[in-house]
């Protein structure tokens, strides 16, 4: 298994696409510069009033099939 850590900062208006469905995945650059893509409801449980904000681990595995997605940090 590997893990990937990286940061979002996107205000609840940026992440109403996501929410809505009509955005599906999520883009980001880890902090070891590898982009990842994963579905945009793994983040659904990280959306407060102000977005969604902090520092993630994710967890794939072998397969590069998402296993854990935590928040870690708040930014």
């Amino acid at each position: 298994m590997q893990r990937f850590y990286f940061s979002l900062a996107i205000t609840a208006t940026e992440y109403l696409p996501y929410y809505q469905g009509i955005v599906k995945q999520v883009v980001v650059r880890a902090h070891d510069g590898r982009t990842l893509s994963f579905p945009a409801a793994n983040l659904r449980r990280f959306v407060t009033a102000d977005g969604v904000r902090g520092q993630f681990c994710m967890t794939v595995d072998d397969q590069n099939r998402l296993v854990s997605l935590e928040r870690v940090g708040v930014s």
